[in-house]
């Protein structure tokens, strides 16, 4: 409730601002009201059931969330995966599958997950959303232009059924949907519809061509899901065995990714444009419980939209009083216009799809960034989006993250240098401390950048390669950030082949980190403590005067394991 309790702070729930947050609310829920239908068809649920979720969740985001200005509800993004979930298990197994990820983001939010949420990369994210509108826009094709439903398990099996199929469209209903589209596209331009959403007067115009006129072979709500009941939706706990949740473990998880994805991206968006600040991890949590109330009536997944958000700001919303108006809206019209639903053409709802995939796509970020962006990232973009497109977009997602994060490992292992410092250099650094020359037998070799798995290999490749060993070898580990187990058991295995050598090992340097992560894994037993300095100054001027000493260098014994 941290938006709740920062609008109350903030004064916007005084009485001066409910007029432009009812207002905004209002619009908002006129916007959701064919979405949410429309949303939840093409989900492969029953259209009441897009408005009992906008209802349920927009309530909970609202009053539980982390911004103060997000509207959820069902959303474009969601279409992909939910009409799998339902063609395989069922409403049923969508309503669980969506509890089930309302309780991962709640984990997530918990676990104080949100900001690492941010760090999927740009790639990815672009590269599934376009992938998902191509499929919610191919998806619509039966609806467009009255065409027998698509058979085929794949992607691609369902577009050739479909082009064969065209020859069998059906006249009236693509006139229907192409006026739709066109009052989607175009109807702010016409006198007095200025501020009314396109959607809504495409869906009330062509409802009320249809009633008037009633085209043979037109599919409608009331013919295709005989109606939309009017009514307060019942409570009803869905049935939730063993095989079942784990059967629904991995959709589940990738509605929770895709739901945090989105509401966070939204509520960013927000931010920009109202000059807020959000709190990611308790939007996850408000997500998280709005996804687990929801399907206990009658609803599915639901996410932070974007599109009304926006609408929302736009608007003059500034508190979460606009996102509860909006729920409040669209309850009324359950409750008070459910049987005018029942002529609303199938091929209007189609229409109001197509534009929100072409939305979704951002097709011209799209093209920018496969002209624009590095290579490495243009594959990552063009991989997940084949693989959403003909795939799956679990696998997608999965495949999109483990390149990014296996280039970005690429990036970060060849940005760590492990370069011998000689007197040259030195002279530099410490000239004006009266550094000459290094003696002879004494080398230096520093090491930059993180000590991770990924860099091992080159500081062990590059030691290796030495071809005279001196009698002393100090490591500058003032540049290390941090070290992990891999780093520091190449470390230990470089450390242990130069003293069988007979080279005695100093290390210089470390950051308070580093060095407690050096004393737990021995290696500071293992050089020797004496050879241990905070500073290179220390550890120069010990390495010259054991040379000078003329004794000879004997390394400490190796710790008994």
């Amino acid at each position: 409730m941290i938006a709740l309790l920062e609008a109350r702070r903030a004064g916007l729930l005084g009485r001066q601002h409910w007029m432009s947050n009812l207002i905004a609310g209002v619009v908002v829920g006129v916007v959701a009201l064919p979405l949410a239908m429309a949303f939840a068809i093409a989900s492969g649920a029953k259209p009441e059931q897009g408005l009992y979720t906008a209802i349920v969740a927009g309530l909970l985001v609202s009053i539980c969330g982390g911004s103060r200005l997000q509207i959820a509800g069902p959303t474009g993004a969601f279409i992909v995966i939910l009409s799998g979930v339902t063609a395989k298990y069922g409403i049923a197994g969508l309503q669980l599958a969506t509890l089930m990820a309302g309780l991962i983001l709640l984990v997530f939010g918990l676990t104080r997950m949100g900001a690492v949420i941010k760090f999927i990369p740009d790639p990815v994210i672009v590269g599934f959303t376009a992938g998902i509108a191509v499929i919610i826009w191919t998806g619509q094709w039966p609806d467009f232009f009255g065409l027998p439903p698509a058979q085929g398990a794949h992607f691609h099996e369902k577009l050739w059924h479909m082009l064969q199929s065209f020859p069998q469209w059906h006249p009236a209903t693509t006139g229907l949907a192409v006026l739709s589209l066109l009052l989607v596209l175009y109807s702010s331009r016409l006198p007095g519809l200025k501020r009314i959403p396109g959607p809504l007067v495409a869906m009330v115009v062509a409802t009320v061509v249809q009633a008037i006129f009633q085209f043979d072979g037109v599919v409608t709500i009331g013919s295709a899901f005989g109606g939309i009941p009017q009514g307060l939706p019942s409570f009803a706990l869905p049935e939730i065995t063993a095989s079942r949740v784990i059967e629904l473990i991995g959709p589940a998880f990738t509605i929770a990714i895709l739901g945090a994805i989105e509401s966070l991206l939204s509520a960013v968006v927000a931010d920009g444009m109202a000059g807020t600040r959000h709190n990611a991890n308790q939007e996850l949590v408000g997500q998280g419980i709005a996804n687990m109330v929801a399907p206990l009536f009658g609803g599915f997944a639901a996410t932070g939209a974007l599109a009304r958000t926006a609408t929302n700001v736009r608007n003059g919303g500034n508190s979460p009083l606009a996102g509860i108006t909006h729920a409040v809206f669209l309850l009324l019209v359950l409750l008070l216009l459910a049987p005018l639903a029942a002529d609303i053409p199938l091929p209007a709802l189609a229409a109001i799809l197509f534009v929100v995939a072409w939305n979704m796509s951002e097709a011209r970020h799209f093209l920018r960034m496969t002209r624009r962006a590095p290579r490495a990232d243009v594959v990552i973009l063009l991989v997940t989006f084949s693989l959403t497109v003909f795939a799956d977009l679990v696998v997608a997602v999965n495949i999109g993250v483990i390149l990014a994060t296996l280039h970005f490992l690429r990036r970060m292992s060849s940005s760590v240098a492990v370069t011998a410092q000689g007197s040259q250099e030195l002279k530099k650094e410490f000239g004006h401390r009266g550094f000459t020359d290094l003696p002879p037998g004494l080398l230096v070799y520093a090491l930059e950048g993180p000590f991770f798995f990924g860099a091992a290999e080159n500081f062990e490749r590059t030691l290796s390669n030495i071809h005279a060993y001196p009698r002393i070898l100090i490591i500058r580990l003032k540049w290390v950030p941090f070290i992990d187990i891999t780093g520091l058991q190449t470390l230990e295995e470089v450390i242990g082949s130069l003293h069988k050598r007979g080279v005695l090992v100093k290390l210089s340097g470390a950051n308070e980190r580093v060095s407690e992560k050096l004393e737990r894994a021995g290696i500071v037993e293992l050089v020797g403590r004496e050879h241990v300095h905070p500073a290179f100054d220390e550890a120069l001027a010990s390495a010259t005067d054991l040379i000078a000493s003329g004794e000879p260098l004997r390394p400490p014994p190796r710790p008994q394991s």
